[in-house]
């Protein structure tokens, strides 16, 4: 149980949050970033209705950081390659961040296991963008991932979400969904490293 929250630690931590601190502060960290408008629970109990194959356990907070103040992180184990860890917001506990990372394993195990990380990936694009089919979502996924390899993070914006993806080859990949605040200056260029 102590390396699990060890883990969970270090999730929370990086690799996405190691991305950013060396180059900006992430957007779901600083003061007013928005939230999605839901709960982490109602966000729970709505992706294990849509996707019966897939359910989420109980996300369990995580005081892996000093932004306690204005966060609560959380996360939770899918299986043993793939955990979900989010951002949330103090006191309503809405999301600002939802996380997925997947740590590869080697051997003839990772393609399978990589396969199905991709699944909850895509999975996860459904449950903030519903007029996606699971083909839509997949294929999604697969573009935003072929655009983040080599990069230190890359970032994507369509509508009022940011897509992130930190692929950090052999340590693992993490993908996130964060609401954006829409204003009529902003723009559709990400930006990427």
């Amino acid at each position: 149980m102590k390396t699990w929250w060890l883990l969970c630690a270090a999730l929370i931590v990086s690799p996405l949050a190691v991305a950013e601190e060396t180059a900006i502060t992430a957007p779901y960290l600083l003061p007013g970033a928005p939230t999605f408008e839901q709960s982490i629970s109602q966000f729970r109990e709505k992706f294990n209705v849509d996707n019966p194959d897939m359910q989420l356990n109980e996300f369990r907070a995580v005081d892996a950081r000093s932004d306690t103040l204005r966060l609560t992180r959380a996360a939770t184990k899918i299986n043993d390659t793939l955990y979900a860890s989010t951002a949330l917001e103090r006191g309503t506990l809405k999301i600002k961040s939802m996380q997925m990372t997947w740590l590869p394993v080697q051997g003839p195990e990772q393609k399978a296991s990589k396969a199905k990380a991709q699944a909850w990936m895509a999975a996860l694009i459904r449950a903030f963008s519903p007029s996606f089919n699971k083909a839509q979502s997949l294929q999604k996924l697969q573009k935003l991932l072929s655009n983040g390899k080599n990069k230190t993070w890359y970032t994507e914006t369509e509508g009022a979400i940011r897509y992130v993806v930190v692929d950090d080859g052999e340590k693992g990949l993490t993908f996130a969904v964060e609401p954006i605040k829409l204003t009529l200056s902003d723009s559709t260029q990400s930006d990427n490293k």
